[in-house]
């Protein structure tokens, strides 16, 4: 099976819990490189893959350790930023759910 790439966004208020789950997801993603490549996160959510603004999970110096992540576990906040954006529906904005290429 090719290995594929993973997006994460986060989204409500800022807690603990939204950090949790982050680091649930990278650490799950790091102990199966055989599948996952690499994990972009959303700056600010959702909106973040909207305007593109990603983080390379893999290359950010920030978080990149594995201490770090664990950290996370235990961080109040959000860690790659939150918002709280309704999608539309994908009949009447279909260019919301679409990438070029």
């Amino acid at each position: 099976m090719a290995r594929r790439n993973a997006f994460y966004a986060q989204s409500g208020g800022v807690s603990a819990v939204i950090n949790a789950s982050a680091c649930g997801v990278l650490q799950t993603a790091r102990r199966h490189p055989d599948l996952i490549a690499k994990v972009y996160a959303g700056h600010n959510g959702i909106l973040g893959a909207l305007t593109e603004d990603l983080i390379d999970t893999s290359i950010d110096t920030s978080i990149e350790s594995e201490g770090a992540i664990a950290a996370l576990e235990h961080t109040p906040g959000a860690a790659f930023g939150s918002c709280r954006y309704k999608l539309g529906s994908v009949e009447e904005h279909r260019r919301q759910y679409e990438t070029p290429g």
